[in-house]
């Protein structure tokens, strides 16, 4: 089924989550190598234009995620989540929700208001204009900091979330984690 269940979510879901998710990590790992200051600049440029690439790549996706997720049902929580583990989770995930979107478009506003002027060419094919912010090394820092931050953050709750579902799938055995990769075997 590709739509969310009662009690399941559908493969629309499951495949944006995994999407995303996947290109996060590529991401994060691609940030932390593109960053270095011993790095050949002609491959740090290159690592740069790949991150814009891939940051853009998340962003749509994340767009197409909250559409999907304001037209979709949530499924129920599992059953055995006390209020507050069922509140706790869905902050968190609203939390990530909506840092894949912002983490994208704080990164964006770099691109956009760095005194370069480096236009933002998704996979060398896309020319994507930079938001209407004003060039300048004072924005250029607030954004690097704001979109590292944003980053970190997102970071954190991703070990948080992966955590807690490996913790629900493993050791309370409630399946929580299966939901997320087998869409659809519910009846609904």
């Amino acid at each position: 089924m590709l739509r969310n269940g009662r009690n399941t979510f559908g493969w629309g879901t499951v495949i944006l989550h995994w999407m995303i998710a996947l290109m996060i990590a590529g991401l994060i790992i691609l940030g932390f190598f593109m960053v270095r200051p011993d790095i050949d600049p002609e491959l740090q440029f290159s690592l740069y234009q790949w991150h814009k690439s891939f940051g853009m790549a998340v962003l749509a996706l994340s767009v197409i995620r909250v559409v999907w997720w304001l037209a979709n049902r949530r499924p129920a929580p599992v059953t055995g989540f006390s209020p507050l583990e069922a509140r706790s989770a869905s902050a968190v995930h609203l939390l990530l929700l909506g840092l894949t979107v912002a983490v994208p478009l704080a990164g964006w506003a770099v691109a956009s208001t760095s005194t370069l002027g480096i236009p933002t060419l998704v996979f060398d094919r896309l020319l994507v204009p930079h938001l209407p912010l004003h060039p300048s090394a004072k924005a250029e820092a607030f954004w690097t900091t704001t979109h590292a931050l944003l980053a970190y953050g997102m970071g954190g709750l991703v070990v948080l979330h992966a955590v807690a579902a490996f913790y629900h799938q493993f050791i309370r055995r409630d399946g929580v984690l299966s939901r997320m990769i087998r869409s659809g075997v519910e009846k609904q």
